[in-house]
């Protein structure tokens, strides 16, 4: 029997269910980890991989809904900068899952540590 597990989070499941489905896709998760260390105009993004700039600018839309990214315009540049903010809560979520798993896996290692009665 599984028990319903609340998180608590500032993230509502909205957020929550954008942010995973936008870090499903690798391309998506190396444009955040690229632009948390620097910021890249989304044409320098574009350099970086395989696929037109359209479907760049794709995925970079995707992870601005998500609140991963923040796209900024200067001039004629879309500079786009990761959100560590996004990054921390999202990672708190997990720490929180993993929380319950552990101490789940803790229970059970008592139990099989008891002797047979």
């Amino acid at each position: 029997m599984f028990n319903h597990v609340v998180v608590d989070t500032d993230l509502s499941d909205d957020q929550v269910d954008r942010i995973f489905r936008a870090l499903a896709d690798s391309t998506r998760r190396d444009i955040v980890a690229r632009t948390l260390v620097e910021a890249s105009s989304v044409s320098d993004l574009a350099r970086e991989y395989a696929m037109s700039f359209a479907a760049v600018s794709k995925h970079v839309a995707v992870l601005e809904d998500a609140g991963l990214v923040i796209k900024e315009v200067k001039g004629r540049q879309r500079i786009v900068h990761g959100d560590p903010d996004r990054i921390r809560r999202a990672h708190g979520l997990l720490e929180r899952y993993e929380q319950l798993w552990r101490s789940r896996i803790d229970r059970l290692d008592a139990v099989l540590a008891q002797p047979d009665a």
